[in-house]
């Protein structure tokens, strides 16, 4: 990757917008619907971000560097080369925020993935969302192990899962799949064996496995681009000659060359 996406917290905090015409009125749009105080140079004390929306190219490289000897992060629009950060495309389902970049490259093709995307995602998805968040201590009540809780979670939000989040659902979803009988777990071994270095050649089956896996062994020649489909809080270990052993209660998944 070559940014790091984070979500930042803007809410009733001071953000620096300057410039004027329709773009930087979108920009203060977006800062406000994010809960952020517009301000001018003047009252950037406070401040953190910074968005520089002015059209002449002298005027606005001078105007970020004045932001960034104030201590502040710029982003100067439709001049990728002069931002510390962008602005991605929104799919906005508060409080599940989907996050479309492509690091200034081509906001034409952020915008057409959202579009597309958006309309995949349900209307009252945050609304899931916030049921969860809702019952938290109910959930760790049922499941005290951390492991178990997860992938309870990873079955439940799996497609065709009680909690599917692709699919609408009434307001006592979560509490009625809390009342549900626990559903048989994967564990063991599920092994891989790759058809090519492309991970996108994975089948539906070998990429669900391996983003719900506790515990990764693979050959030392794995593509990068292969182990990043696991969830980043895996194990990842380098397959010795022996047969992998299942650990007890966690899902192994073995990935080998061709």
């Amino acid at each position: 990757m070559q940014s790091l996406p984070l979500f930042h917290r803007v809410t009733n905090l001071p953000v620096v917008v300057l410039g004027h015409g329709d773009a930087a009125r979108a920009k203060r749009r977006l800062v406000e619907r994010a809960g952020g105080v517009c301000v001018g140079e003047a009252d950037a004390k406070g401040a953190s971000l910074a968005f520089v929306a002015i059209e002449d190219e002298g005027e606005a490289i001078a105007a970020a560097k004045r932001m960034r000897a104030c201590g502040l992060i710029v982003n100067v629009t439709d001049r990728p080369s002069l931002c510390e950060f962008t602005v991605p495309s929104l799919i906005d389902r508060d409080p599940v925020i989907v996050a479309v970049g492509t690091g200034g490259a081509s906001a034409g093709l952020a915008k057409m993935l959202r579009l597309r995307l958006e309309r995949m995602l349900p209307q009252q998805l945050g609304r899931l969302a916030t049921m969860l968040s809702k019952e938290r201590a109910a959930i760790r009540t049922r499941w005290t192990d951390a492991t178990a809780r997860r992938r309870a979670l990873d079955v439940a939000l799996a497609e065709g899962g009680a909690l599917d989040p692709l699919v609408e659902h009434g307001a006592q979803a979560v509490s009625d799949w809390l009342q549900q009988p626990n559903r048989n777990l994967q564990t063991g071994v599920f092994t891989i064996r790759l058809r090519s270095e492309d991970p996108d050649d994975l089948t539906l089956r070998e990429a669900r496995m391996l983003g719900s896996a506790d515990v990764v062994l693979h050959d030392a020649a794995v593509p990068p681009a292969i182990l990043t489909r696991a969830r980043a809080d895996a194990a990842f270990t380098l397959l010795l000659p022996e047969p992998a052993q299942p650990e007890p209660g966690l899902l192994t998944v073995v990935i080998c060359l061709p």
